[in-house]
């Protein structure tokens, strides 16, 4: 059957096919035999017949679903795309979250850039997708593997306040959480972003993301982020065009800035000796953010840089080796 309109629906498109063939084709074919070679209106009508087949079904089978990457792994960002019109409504939810689609290049692909939390378990998802155009209502829902994504666990050693906190910098801490609650409730409605992502510092990346993170003998979290071996004073830029939505110092982060990029996409990067930009600036991809630093709960001068798709942390890696030039 047809992956696009299931099991029933691959039924009844089957049935149609033959009936179609049955009163059309099969009486062309009949009158067509016993010439050696058949007559040109005769041919013409059995052209004419498969034309109108093909046209006949096309509408059932021109809206298709791509997941980019193929195989989704724990922390993973995806590119969804769906071919539809463009005067399509194209209702979406994975992972107990919304997708919000925009109509990309050609008036026929709509996209959503979503992602997998890192701390999702594998097995099993699904993916709901419901395509409305005029009366016509299509489910193209599917099931989505997610895969486990394996990451190691590392140790370090930092001052004792940043492992148990003493009562001021508790409520300091409890004042940061909602405010950055706050910050990721609202987005803009349309993406922002124009290409590609880039890494925000010229600096080696490192493989930290996703570690289980043991602080002081003592397992804290897991890392959300990529590390840049980025030395103090290194300038930091944004990955992609966006608005500042963040750009102050915190207990954990130091000097923080987050840029957001449109239909719940974030960007964040932290441990800054210097901020550069102020909340509510719209920055241009490359435009400087600040100067890294060691500020916060660090060990030493770095970038810690996350991507962050509603409340899903995704690895940043993937989401720099997404193509995404050909969308906008």
């Amino acid at each position: 059957s047809s992956p696009w309109v299931g099991k029933a629906g691959g039924r009844l498109l089957q049935s149609a096919m033959g009936k179609f063939f049955r009163s059309h084709a099969a009486g062309i074919i009949s009158r067509m035999k016993g010439s050696i070679l058949p007559l040109p209106g005769q041919l013409l009508a059995f052209l004419a017949c498969l034309l109108s087949f093909a046209v006949a079904v096309r509408p059932a089978i021109s809206q298709s679903v791509t997941l980019k990457p193929a195989t989704v792994e724990a922390g993973s960002p995806v590119l969804i795309e769906v071919e539809a019109s463009s005067d399509a409504a194209i209702e979406g939810e994975w992972l107990g979250s919304k997708l919000r689609f925009f109509l990309g290049g050609g008036g026929h692909r709509w996209f959503a850039l979503a992602g997998v939390d890192v701390e999702a378990s594998p097995g099993p998802s699904t993916l709901k997708l419901v395509v409305r155009t005029g009366n016509d209502i299509r489910d193209l829902s599917r099931t989505v593997q997610i895969h486990p994504a394996h990451y190691r666990t590392g140790s370090l050693t930092v001052a004792p306040k940043f492992v148990e906190p003493g009562a001021e910098a508790l409520k300091q801490i409890e004042a940061e959480r909602l405010l950055k609650d706050s910050v990721f409730a609202t987005s803009t409605p349309e993406p922002l972003w124009t290409a590609s992502f880039r890494a925000p510092v010229a600096a080696q990346p490192t493989d930290s993301f996703g570690t289980r993170r043991m602080f002081n003998g003592k397992l804290a979290s897991i890392h959300k982020g990529m590390d840049f071996r980025a030395s103090a004073g290194t300038p930091v830029r944004a990955a992609n065009s966006g608005v500042v939505v963040l750009a102050r110092p915190l207990y954990y982060e130091g000097n923080c800035v987050v840029i957001d990029h449109g239909l719940g996409l974030f960007t964040l990067s932290m441990h800054l000796s210097r901020i550069d930009v102020r909340e509510g600036q719209r920055v241009a991809i490359g435009e400087r953010l600040g100067l890294s630093g060691a500020t916060g709960r660090v060990t030493g001068p770095h970038l810690h840089w996350a991507v962050r798709w509603q409340s899903a942390y995704l690895d940043p890696s993937k989401l720099l080796r997404l193509n995404l030039n050909a969308i906008r």
